[in-house]
């Protein structure tokens, strides 16, 4: 049994309500790294999600950012952050959400990107278009660098690789209107797909992070590949590329000028 884009909505939002139950009180805060994050409404909301799906889709696969991967039909696999933008949650900062992705035979079908402090459901089905709260989505027209707007993220390795992506900021920070830095790679993408930004690439990232947003980023109309323009921006080692289709080749090139090594993969907040 495959689900619908309803049951992702559903999920998405009711996690939601866990997250913004929480939001704004003290949490129990641990450190997965030196600057690497996660409370207890990171677990309290993948444990919702993850037993909605046991029970709705028993035998389906789920790789999720806490718990991992759990065994199930490579046919259904699902792709869960149930809080991207931790380090902002854990400083009351509002900008988070929650990322639910669907993949069915090897290929992302539907995608839900839930930002409850907004009130902002961002969804997609492959082949059918991308959605917030309803009503289309489509990305900007914006086909010159200096007329664009960008986002980006930084991995949690940044104080010791050479990937850090600093020299890829102040490139783009020269040749645009501006670079922003959010800290939810999940809405990044959700932004570029309703125009808000024009486009936005990262270094490295894992799965859960890009699997719901590159989706509605696709079918808002973005271009979406790897840095180095490949198809794949799901399988290890990550990385990504979405903007509108004037500005991808333009980004892709300047990307190139500044690699220093193939990214390594990495869980972005």
């Amino acid at each position: 049994m495959s689900p619908n884009l309803t049951d992702l909505e559903n999920l998405a939002r009711q996690a939601g309500d866990i997250l913004r139950a929480g939001y704004a009180r003290e949490h129990q805060v641990d450190y997965k790294g030196i600057i690497d994050l996660v409370t207890e409404v990171d677990h309290q909301s993948e444990d919702f999600i993850l037993d909605q799906i046991r029970t709705r889709f028993p035998g389906h696969a789920i790789l999720a950012e806490e718990s991992g991967k759990s065994d199930g039909s490579k046919d259904h696999l699902w792709f869960i952050d149930p809080l991207d933008g931790t380090v902002n949650y854990a400083h009351n900062i509002p900008i988070f959400c929650v990322s639910i992705g669907y993949a069915h035979e090897g290929a992302t079908r539907l995608g839900v990107v839930y930002d409850p402090m907004r009130d902002e459901c961002f969804s997609a089905e492959r082949g059918r278009g991308a959605w917030l709260n309803g009503s289309p989505l489509h990305v900007s027209s914006i086909q010159e660098l200096v007329h664009s707007l960008l986002v980006t993220g930084f991995p949690y390795d940044t104080w010791n690789t050479s990937d850090d992506n600093f020299e890829n900021f102040v490139r783009f920070a020269k040749l645009t209107q501006g670079v922003r830095r959010l800290g939810s790679a999940a809405l990044d993408l959700c932004y570029v797909a309703a125009g808000r930004f024009d486009g936005f690439w990262e270094l490295s990232l894992s799965a859960w992070d890009v699997a719901a947003g590159g989706l509605i980023a696709e079918e808002a109309g973005a271009l979406v590949t790897n840095v180095d323009g490949g198809p794949d921006y799901i399988s290890t080692p990550q990385s990504i590329l979405a903007a509108t289709p004037g500005l991808h080749g333009l980004m892709l090139a300047e990307l190139k000028k500044n690699r220093h090594q193939t990214p390594k993969a990495h869980i972005e907040e």
